[in-house]
């Protein structure tokens, strides 16, 4: 199945009379149901948790996270290691010392003490010493020392030591939230991340009351205040470059607060008070989709939470994500995530 965030930005003029085409549709099937059931259907959302004026709430809370199982690691002398893609998100904190990081379509990056790095998609990366050169060491050389794992000479004083792991995303769209996300985050000089990711790694590894609730709470934590960090103008094109925008930002609370609006480009482009040709060459050269593209993929995200996660009828979510009619939700939810609603619901 395709999914709707993928593929290259559309800036031609074809694309946006295609894009404004779809708003137009988008908008009908949510008037249809009319200006009443839209408002309420806002407010049911709304009350359910499911969208907010907190974009990036939004996107955490869909996500799931798990807590991860981390584990302390060190180098010593020349070393590196490479680890293929995972189906794993990968953290990495240094607690000391320095490594450079590599991975997949990235240049690479020199990481010292107190960095956070946060790798939410799938690709294949390798750490290593700043002096280290040829292929990675075997695994004759790495080495259990005092509750760490050693990477190098085990005689060595170490040159760097870092507390690295993975965690999961529950969400059954986590591949496409977190195609929203930058491929690789790289936080520098905040002591609070490499606190947070020591606090996860100690709850995971004791036997506490209430663990598992603690755990969801500081990942959540851990990973807003990671995407808050990396928010900015210059980040890639996303959700996170977005949010930074003056003029884009009050678009994505909107959509986020009120998905069962019937929002046409027209509709977003008065929010953020720009034309509909320079808001829809804005919006998707800064998030890297257009804008309603964005608008089906947030719709058809929280549908599929309100299926696995609320006992409700399909009429009753399709109102909710802005349908006017069950047979409207059908189509687009079978058209984007290749199966009927009613089948997605039962697992």
């Amino acid at each position: 199945m395709d999914n709707p965030l993928a593929g290259h930005p559309k800036t031609s003029e074809a694309a946006r009379e295609a894009d404004e085409a779809a708003g137009d549709v988008i908008a009908s099937e949510g008037a249809s149901a009319g200006a009443a059931s839209s408002g309420a259907a806002s407010a049911d959302v709304a009350s359910a948790g499911a969208a907010s004026a907190d974009v990036l709430g939004d996107v955490v809370r869909l996500l799931q996270p798990r807590a991860p199982l981390g584990k302390l690691v060190s180098g010593a002398g020349a070393w590196r290691v490479e680890r293929p893609a995972s189906c794993q998100p990968f953290y990495a904190v240094v607690m000391d010392g320095a490594v450079r990081l590599t991975a997949e379509r990235q240049a690479p990056l020199e990481l010292t003490r107190g960095d956070f790095v946060l790798i939410p998609a799938v690709c294949g990366f390798a750490v290593a010493s700043l002096d280290a050169s040829g292929p990675p060491l075997g695994a004759d050389a790495v080495h259990c020392l005092d509750g760490e794992m050693r990477h190098g000479d085990p005689d060595a004083p170490p040159n760097a030591r870092l507390l690295v792991g993975h965690f999961d995303f529950a969400s059954p769209d986590a591949a496409l939230l977190v195609s929203l996300l930058p491929e690789i985050i790289h936080v520098t000089g905040e002591e609070r991340l490499a606190t947070l990711v020591a606090l996860v790694n100690d709850e995971a590894r004791k036997k506490r009351p209430a663990r598992e609730v603690v755990l969801e709470r500081l990942m959540e934590v851990l990973l807003i205040e990671a995407l808050r960090a990396s928010s900015g103008p210059s980040a890639p094109p996303g959700l996170l470059r977005g949010l930074a925008d003056p003029r884009l930002a009050p678009v994505l609370r909107a959509l986020h607060e009120r998905p069962a609006e019937p929002w046409s480009v027209a509709a977003l482009a008065r929010e953020a008070a720009l034309s509909r040709s320079a808001f829809f060459d804005r919006f998707t050269r800064t998030l890297g989709l257009a804008p309603m593209e964005y608008l089906l993929a947030w719709r058809m995200a929280l549908a599929k939470n309100l299926l696995r996660r609320e006992a409700a009828g399909v009429a009753e979510i399709a109102a909710r994500v802005g349908y006017g009619s069950a047979s409207a939700f059908t189509t687009a939810f079978t058209r984007v995530v290749g199966v009927s609603p009613v089948r997605f619901g039962r697992g």
